[in-house]
């Protein structure tokens, strides 16, 4: 029996060449008549180009479905067309802010589900910064509509909300479900990644710092002028700062921003079925400049509805701009980050949240500066002196947290409560400069 196996293997492989190559003449030869047969009969042609058409039309309704009906929390799309109607109708604040607030929440979330299927064709460490970025672009544009209405203030304390929800909510409830599914190990994470962001929200601190304490202490050499003009400088300095650490994660020094990748190459083969793009690269980009649209269309109402909605709700202005807008605002990163810390991936997940604080913190807020100073509009950074200091504690306890590189559910606890201090300390605090400077 073993004689007559090997006889049979021996002529399968000398007939091997022969097969493959009479049968890549026979394809050759198909594919010629094909050819010649489209270009005969035209029928043919516009019948493939039917087909095309179909298929594209196939792929886009399959698109609407998984980013616009498969997702349970689009239960909550009808509340921005309603805040719209009520606005016009009604003229009742408060429920215009509550609706919009609703309205931009599935809006936010699908925003980042957008940004992570995009994320899939540029590669992890650009997909992170782009899941940063149009994660903060709901804060972006809410921000740049109150500052065009002057409301300074509000642009101050939704930016520093954002900042404190990023680093001790978000992070907190990552840090606390990732350590509850995976209590039996530590969890570890890139500790040269997290001092480097530590290093630079400290540096904003230090520009956010300095014009509270000029001015706060009367030492300018003119009085409201010095402190503006600091700002704007500060401003330039953070942007050009921003830029050069974007230069050194992409191009400089790649090999830093690596994930640690020993636990996680044994379930690649598990991750993968899990993790392939739902929507292609060109319906992810059509959805994202859709949703930024529709977010900024709902911006609009929300700000004109802020100062009205807080006389009526007997809620500061300051509760509302500091905590409610940002956990809104920050529903994508939200989402993202826990799924990711649930994941054992914690590089992501901390490239989501402390990313996310350290772009507002170094981008945004010095991108709000400079805009104000073209549009006229005396935009600075001091940011009153509870908010800073509020800041600085934040920044100094994430970046205690963040020193030795590992995580568990009792730092997640411990940050959720920090940030259950932060809201109550503004709920009850009452903001000096009521005239939106």
């Amino acid at each position: 029996m073993g004689s007559i196996g090997e006889k049979v293997d021996l002529e399968s492989d000398e007939e091997i060449p022969f097969s493959s190559s009479h049968n890549a003449t026979n394809k050759a030869e198909t594919l010629h008549f094909e050819a010649a047969a489209h270009m005969a009969s035209p029928r043919s042609f516009y019948s493939s180009s039917r087909v095309l058409r179909k298929m594209d039309q196939i792929s886009f309704m399959r698109s609407i479905y998984i980013v616009i009906l498969k997702a349970k929390i689009n239960i909550l799309l009808p509340f921005g067309p309603l805040a719209i109607l009520l606005h016009y109708v009604t003229k009742k604040h408060e429920w215009v802010f509550f609706f919009s607030l609703v309205g931009i929440t599935p809006l936010a979330e699908r925003l980042g589900y957008a940004t992570e299927q995009l994320a899939f064709f540029t590669g992890p460490t650009v997909g992170g910064l782009l899941n940063a970025t149009f994660g903060n672009a709901t804060e972006m544009i809410i921000s740049l509509y109150a500052l065009n209405n002057g409301m300074m203030r509000v642009v101050k304390q939704s930016l520093l909300g954002s900042i404190l929800s990023n680093m001790l909510l978000v992070l907190g409830c990552a840090f606390f479900c990732g350590g509850i599914v995976h209590h039996q190990k530590v969890q570890v994470f890139s500790k040269a990644t997290a001092i480097v962001n530590s290093g630079l929200l400290l540096m904003a601190v230090m520009g956010i710092l300095f014009p509270a304490v000029l001015h706060f202490t009367h030492t300018e050499v003119h009085f409201g002028k010095s402190e503006l003009a600091l700002s704007r400088f500060s401003s330039c300095i953070m942007l050009i700062a921003y830029a050069s650490y974007l230069f050194f994660q992409l191009k400089s020094q790649q090999n830093l921003y690596s994930p640690i990748n020993e636990d996680r190459e044994n379930n690649a083969e598990d991750s993968d079925e899990e993790e392939a793009p739902e929507i292609t690269q060109w319906e992810a980009i059509g959805w994202l400049a859709i949703l930024t649209v529709w977010i900024s269309v709902l911006s609009g109402y929300l700000v004109d509805a802020i100062q009205g909605a807080s006389d009526s709700m007997n809620m500061p202005v300051s509760f509302i701009s500091v905590i409610l807008l940002p956990i809104v605002g920050n529903a994508a990163e939200h989402a993202s980050a826990i799924m990711f810390a649930m994941k054992d991936k914690l590089d992501i997940t901390l490239g989501v949240a402390i990313g996310s604080s350290t772009q507002i913190s170094m981008f945004v807020i010095p991108f709000c500066v400079v805009v104000g100073w073209f549009m006229g509009k005396p935009m600075d950074l001091n940011f009153q002196l509870f908010e800073t200091a509020t800041l600085f504690i934040t920044v100094l306890v994430v970046a205690f947290m963040l020193q030795e590189g590992t995580s568990n559910y009792f730092k997640g606890l411990m940050l959720i409560l920090c940030y259950l201090i932060v809201a109550a300390s503004f709920f009850v605090h009452v903001d000096p400069s009521k005239e939106g400077e």
